[in-house]
């Protein structure tokens, strides 16, 4: 009977901390037969072949460093359950609060079912999680520098030069500005910050472009309107795998765009979005929805339907919704989007055909033969010989489809 088929007879919980964490268990019968116990982390090997079993089913809360844990405890014990804080709404009613009293709450919550683990994602959707939020991290430290900078201008009423005034070439023009020391020094030091935060948003992008060349659910989402590579992968990321999800009402409630319902009796209220999951697939769908909203013929139709009865930032709200209702529906049945502008596919597919590169592109494909690749794959725009590209939207030819190849 391997570890994993073995039945639990103690529950373990874990609060766990930066540096530390603190263990109970208890039986079945919430008699505590362990702890509690202190464990600094450069012990924490030592601890776990001393004192876990086989049969010991272990409970931690999300945080910070709970996928590293995660992996540790596995091997020691039958199971390891990730828990999400606000479930465990006993834990903060405590009137009291401490280590230990956080560990047995855990430990007897767990040990009567009353605690229900969430998804763990496997270690590729942990490294992808793990890029995108560094890489939104470094675009916000990229824009408060940018901000800074604009404030000092807005101080000395100084006027920028025409253009992009935080390019390399104008840090000449910075630097000879006119200002005490002190404020000499906060300027460079926002220069610099914006210069590093750049180079690592652009060495991100890299590694971004390489994973989503390989990655054939890409091309599916890039064809719905206001999904770019960065979004596309900030979606794959937060989703993981889509079997999760049984159907689009339950994705819609994962990243929080479900509205709130209070049903007691005769009385039924419905309010604003939940906002409960996860922030990062919420952003980036009303993201997509924004940009849709501006282009897509479809979408601008909507917006101008819900925004008298609604207002603009709810009804991007709704459209965000109902975009991600159209991704589930391209990554559960691979279904094309049923808004889709051949036109408009086939530049969004060049723009990212350019974006991969034609290293990243497979067998090193020209960009009209990827693209239409893509279109193919995805059973539209059979007819379309050329795409208009650039500012003077100069066509650029595609090749035969082969879709009209097999008609014939």
């Amino acid at each position: 009977m391997t570890a994993q088929t073995l039945v639990p007879k103690r529950f373990i919980g874990l609060d766990i901390h930066k540096h530390y964490l603190v263990a109970v268990g208890v039986d079945a019968n919430l008699n505590q037969v362990l702890g509690p116990q202190r464990v600094e982390y450069i012990h924490l090997d030592q601890w776990m072949t001393r004192n876990l079993r086989p049969d010991d089913a272990v409970v931690i809360e999300m945080t910070t460093n709970t996928w590293q844990i995660y992996d540790d405890l596995l091997p020691h014990v039958c199971s390891v359950t990730v828990v999400h804080p606000p479930h465990v709404a006993l834990i903060t009613r405590s009137q009291v609060m401490n280590d230990k009293i956080a560990a047995t709450i855990l430990a007897r919550l767990f040990a009567k079912g009353l605690l229900v683990g969430i998804w763990v994602p496997p270690k590729d959707v942990q490294d992808l999680r793990a890029l995108v939020a560094q890489r939104n991290k470094m675009t916000r430290l990229s824009t408060q520098a940018k901000n800074r900078l604009h404030a000092c201008l807005h101080r000395h009423h100084i006027i920028p030069p025409v253009g992009d005034i935080f390019r390399e070439e104008q840090r000449g023009w910075w630097m000879a500005l006119k200002l005490q020391s002190a404020e000499k020094t906060t300027l460079l030091s926002n220069w610099e910050a914006l210069a590093f935060a750049e180079k690592q948003v652009a060495q991100i992008e890299v590694t971004l472009k390489e994973l989503a060349a390989k990655d054939p659910r890409i091309p599916g989402l890039i064809q719905l309107p206001g999904i770019s590579l960065i979004n596309a992968m900030t979606i794959l990321a937060a989703i993981g795998e889509i079997g999760r999800f049984p159907n689009a009402k339950k994705l819609v409630g994962y990243a929080g765009l479900g509205g709130r319902v209070h049903e007691s009796g005769q009385t039924s209220r419905k309010g604003s979005i939940t906002r409960a999951g996860r922030r990062d697939l919420r952003s980036a769908m009303v993201e997509a929805a924004q940009v849709a909203a501006n282009s897509h013929p479809n979408w601008k139709a909507e917006l101008a339907r819900l925004m008298p009865r609604l207002g603009r930032n709810k009804a991007i709200v709704a459209i965000a919704r109902k975009l991600l209702i159209s991704v589930w529906h391209v990554l559960a049945d691979n279904e094309v989007d049923r808004f889709a502008e051949p036109v408009i596919v086939a530049r969004k597919l060049m723009q990212f055909a350019y974006l991969l590169g034609k290293q990243n592109r497979p067998a090193e494909l020209s960009t009209g033969q990827y693209v239409r690749q893509q279109l193919d794959s995805l059973g539209i725009s059979a007819e379309l010989t050329h795409v208009p590209w650039g500012s003077k939207k100069k066509p650029v030819p595609l090749p035969p489809s082969d879709l009209l190849v097999k008609i014939k």
